[in-house]
Formats: C-alpha cells, sequence, structure tokens
C-alpha cells in the first residue's frame, strides 16, 4: 500500500508539472491577443472637409468602430522658404480636445483650418493633411466654393512624393474623393485641390522663422539706415571740426609770445590763473592744476611752505603754514575751496597729513574748478557735465541698440538697424571727450595762454630789474608748473634775492637750516610731485 501511494503522488506531481507550462503558455496568448486588439488601428477614417468662400476649411472627421480613443497630431507648421515658416491654425474643435499639438476623440470630432489656402498664378490651391495614421482605410471628400481645376494626393512622410491610392472628381465638378489604404504610423494623408482665382480670397499664414544667416540681411532700408548713420556720423566729424578749427583760427589769428608782466609787474594775460589754464586747455580738471594753484597761493601770500629737515634717506616732507592777514576775499571760489580744504579750521599741516577730510573735498574744488571756467566766460556750459551728457547718451543709445537687435533679429531681418544704433551709440559716448565747446572768449583766452607758455619757454631775464626778479619770476613759477617749465624757472628763482644777490629762503618757500636757495630747483621738483601724488590718491583729479 506504501508503494502504491508513493507512485500515486509521483504520477499527481508529474502532471501537475506538465500542466503548468500550458496553463502558462495559453495566458501569455490571451493577454498577446488583449494588446494587439487593444492597439489595433482604427478601421475606417472618413473625412469630409468644406472649403467656404472665407478660406477657413471646415473639417468632420469620423472614426470607425467609435468606441477607441483616437489621438491624432495634426501637421500645423511647415517650412515655406529660407526665412519663413507656414502656419495652419485649427479651432472651433467639436466632439473632442485640442490642446495645441494633439487632438483628442472618439468616434466624431469637427474643427476649422485656417490658412490652408494659396493663391498660385492660375487660381487657389487648398492643402491639407487630411488623415494621419495609424489607419486601415481612409476615406477623404472635399468640396469648395467652384469647380475643381486639378486635384493630387500622397501618402506617406509627410513631405512624400508618392500618390495616393485614388483620387478622383464627380461629375459635377466640386467634390472630390481621395483614398488610401494601410496608412501607417507617423504618415500622413494630403490632399491638394485646386480652385478658380478668387474663389476664396485667401492666403497662406506666415511666420518668420529665425535664422542668423537672414536676421542681418542687407537691404534697401537696412543699407539706407547704415548710410544715414554714415551721414550722421560725418556731420558730427565736421561739427567737432568747426567748432575746433575756431579755436584753432583764433590761436592762429593771435599766435606769438604773450609777455607776463607790464613795467616790471606781473600781468598775465586775461588775467588767468594756473588752475584755471589746464581746464581751459584740454576742458579737463587735472592734478597739476590743483599742485599749481598751491604753488599760487604760496607765491601770493596766502600759505607758506616750509621744507622739513630730514636725514639721508628720509622722505621729503613739507609743513603747509596759514599766512595771518591774507585777503581771502581775493580768491576764487575753488582757490578758496582748496584753502579750505587744506587747513580745515588748522594753521599748519604736513603735506604727507593732507588725507582723510582733504581728499573728501577735493571734490568740491573740482566742481567750483568748472564752474569758474563758465563764470569767466570761457565756456557755454561746465565741460564735464558736457561730456557726462554726452557719454550717458551714448550709453543709453548702446543700450537701446542691444535691446533693438535682439528683438529685431529675432522677429525681422532687420538687425542691422539695431547694429546701427550700437554704432551710434558708441560714436556718442567715445565723441563725449571732444563735446566742450568754448565760445570765442575761451577761445581767444586760450590763444593768449599759448602764447604766455612760448614767453615762458624762451624768456630772457635781462629785461626785468634785478629788485623785482624774484616776485615776478616767483609768480611765474606756478604757471611754469602747468606747462611743465618748472625746472628752468626754479633755477632762475634759486639765483636770485630781491637785490640781486643770493639768499637761503625766498618769502614763499623756507628751508631747513643746513639749506640755501642753491637747492630750490631740487626741492622745487619734488615738492610738485610729492602733492601730485597726494592729490591723485583722492581720485578727484585726472593724473597726467
Amino acid at each position: 500500500m506504501v508503494d502504491l501511494a508513493r507512485r500515486l503522488g509521483l504520477a499527481a506531481l508529474l502532471a501537475v508539472l506538465a500542466a503548468s507550462p500550458a496553463h502558462a503558455v495559453a495566458a501569455h496568448a490571451v493577454t498577446a491577443h488583449a494588446v494587439t486588439a487593444a492597439s489595433a488601428p482604427p478601421a475606417k477614417d472618413e473625412v469630409t472637409m468644406e472649403l467656404r468662400k472665407n478660406g477657413v476649411l471646415h473639417v468632420k472627421e469620423t472614426v470607425t468602430p467609435a468606441g477607441e480613443t483616437v489621438r491624432r497630431t495634426p501637421l500645423t507648421r511647415t517650412r515655406y522658404d529660407d526665412g519663413h515658416d507656414r502656419v495652419y491654425r485649427i479651432s472651433n474643435v467639436k466632439g473632442g480636445s485640442y490642446d495645441g499639438e494633439t487632438l483628442t476623440f472618439t468616434g466624431t470630432v469637427e474643427y476649422d483650418v485656417t490658412g490652408a489656402v494659396t493663391p498660385t498664378a492660375s487660381g487657389e490651391e487648398l492643402r491639407w493633411f487630411a488623415v494621419s495614421g495609424p489607419v486601415q482605410d481612409a476615406v477623404v471628400t472635399v468640396t469648395g466654393p467652384g469647380r475643381v481645376q486639378n486635384l493630387s494626393c500622397f501618402a506617406g512622410e509627410p513631405s512624400s512624393a508618392i500618390a495616393c491610392t485614388s483620387a478622383s472628381v464627380e461629375e459635377t465638378g466640386t467634390t472630390s474623393t481621395f483614398e488610401q489604404q494601410g496608412l501607417g504610423e507617423g504618415q500622413t494623408l494630403t490632399v491638394v485641390v485646386g480652385y478658380p482665382k478668387g474663389a476664396t480670397g485667401a492666403g497662406p499664414i506666415l511666420e518668420r522663422r529665425f535664422e542668423l544667416s537672414t536676421a542681418f540681411t542687407l537691404n534697401a532700408v537696412t543699407g539706407g539706415s547704415l548710410a544715414a548713420l554714415l551721414v550722421l556720423l560725418l556731420g558730427g566729424i565736421g561739427l567737432l571740426y568747426w567748432t575746433r578749427g575756431r579755436d584753432a583760427r583764433v590761436v592762429g589769428s593771435e599766435s606769438g609770445p604773450v609777455s607776463g608782466h607790464r613795467d616790471g609787474r606781473f600781468s598775465p594775460p586775461d588775467d588767468v590763473r594756473p588752475g584755471q589754464i589746464g581746464t581751459l586747455f584740454d576742458e579737463q580738471a587735472d592734478v597739476v592744476d590743483v599742485t599749481a594753484t598751491i604753488v599760487d597761493l604760496a607765491v601770493r601770500n596766502f600759505l607758506r611752505i616750509d621744507e622739513q629737515p630730514r636725514q639721508t634717506y628720509d622722505t621729503p616732507d613739507w609743513c603747509l603754514v596759514k599766512l595771518p592777514g591774507a585777503r581771502l576775499g581775493d580768491l576764487l571760489p575753488y582757490e578758496r575751496a582748496l584753502y579750505d580744504a587744506i587747513f580745515d579750521g588748522r594753521d599748519r599741516v604736513l603735506l604727507s597729513e593732507l588725507h582723510g577730510s582733504f581728499a573728501a573735498r577735493l571734490a568740491t574744488v573740482r566742481d567750483a574748478l568748472y564752474q569758474d571756467v563758465v563764470t569767466q566766460g570761457w565756456f557755454a556750459r561746465r565741460p564735464d557735465s558736457t561730456r557726462s551728457r554726452w557719454t550717458t547718451l551714448g550709453l543709453v543709445v548702446v543700450a537701446l541698440g542691444v535691446v533693438a537687435t535682439v528683438l529685431l533679429a529675432w522677429f525681422t531681418t532687420y538687425g542691422l538697424l539695431g547694429l546701427a544704433l550700437i554704432i551710434a551709440g558708441a560714436a556718442l559716448a567715445f565723441g563725449a571727450q571732444y563735446m566742450p565747446a568754448k565760445t570765442a572768449k575761451g577761445a581767444a583766452a586760450l590763444a593768449h595762454t599759448l602764447g604766455f607758455r612760448d614767453y615762458l619757454a624762451g624768456a630772457a631775464i635781462d629785461d626785468v630789474p634785478p629788485g623785482q626778479r624774484v616776485e615776478l619770476f616767483s609768480r611765474y613759477l606756478p604757471y611754469a608748473v602747468i606747462f611743465d617749465s618748472v625746472d628752468r624757472w626754479a633755477r632762475v628763482v634759486s639765483a636770485f634775492d630781491g637785490n640781486g644777490r643770493q639768499t637761503d629762503h625766498l618769502y614763499w618757500y623756507q628751508g631747513p637750516a643746513e639749506w640755501d636757495l642753491s637747492r630750490f630747483a631740487d626741492s622745487m621738483r619734488t615738492f610738485v610731485m610729492t602733492t601730485s601724488g597726494a592729490i591723485s590718491t583722492s581720485r578727484q583729479f585726472r593724473s597726467l
């Protein structure tokens, strides 16, 4: 009995093992059949299209069997030419939904298409991608506002030139029928029907396609704009030449050395002061203008410069000393601003200590210096304001040009117009430094100042009485700082005193105990360099 039971158990186990694979294969077959059935393409797709007189194509599509959900991706954009895409717009969807890319429906759907008509030399042509695969059997019927002139159809890829299964026109000549069997996934049935000219009066919808090669096309508009820009630039150069030429004409007509004294007394041309010359000359307030003004204040007895004693390797230093009884009311606004910035409530200050509040207050000195040349009538407007105004305008034009270039290049073929704006703005910003123009009075003062420079470069000293040479030549010295001839006049000053004899000091410059006037030229050169360096650290004035 036990042996029989064992044999029966073994037989049952083998039967189960034998049945299991068969059952698994059968189950897999059922599943595969279900998937195939679920993914099977629609058996039939019937499309009725009516081209209306306003150029709108009304489409009605019915899919059989009707229980399946159909998702189509209509072709709504094609290449038209090198610079444009053709757009087909779908609207008024009924019986389904369209999200701008996918058309979803069950059974029947209706929608309108705009942009499917193209004017031709002999009439109008309707073109639409009527059916999208997969579908087993597709039938398209087309009616329109006139008799059919010609027709054709294509099946396959959207750009396919393979004809569809059949295409025919009814006897009335107003209805066309197209058929195609076995349209696969990604394939399209495209129908083309020709109508008489003026049947709808519609045309294609075109959108420009961005391409760098066409964004900057040279045509009549862009070429004319570039030519106009060239004319404007040449006009600006001509204007600058006229204003600068006026200065040159005045300077040329009044050229020649201009003496700085009259009857042995100091008399600068047009009463111009050293600090004004730099701004008059190049429309810029420079470091050297402030340095020369400090020397001029000392020479005119508003302060004294005391050179400090030092060892061989010590850094040279000077003490600026406020002189009592100075007539501060005689100072011009920029000179008074500099005087107050130096002393700032103190009676004396070392040159090495001129920082902090001094540097901060130099901005006031610069502003007063620019305002002074307007007050003198040498400029109609402040040179720095004129430069800033034109520079700002140029940068704004450049910014607008950049924005315009991007927009014009993206949406049109007129990108060169934006580039023209950028070039114009850059020219304005660059030319801003040349925009400050002198008045006629300023041009005359410049001519006289240049004549004074020529005089200082080669003047003899014999025509000045010895008793007046130290004072007169000391007055020349601040101007020599501006004109870069300080060495010559410092050596001249170091050779004389009020009576024509050598001395240890000047009335406005004192040296240490072991110092004498023979060292004045070296001391003055070093003082000018050190003072200019101290002013440069404030970054309020242009360094040369």
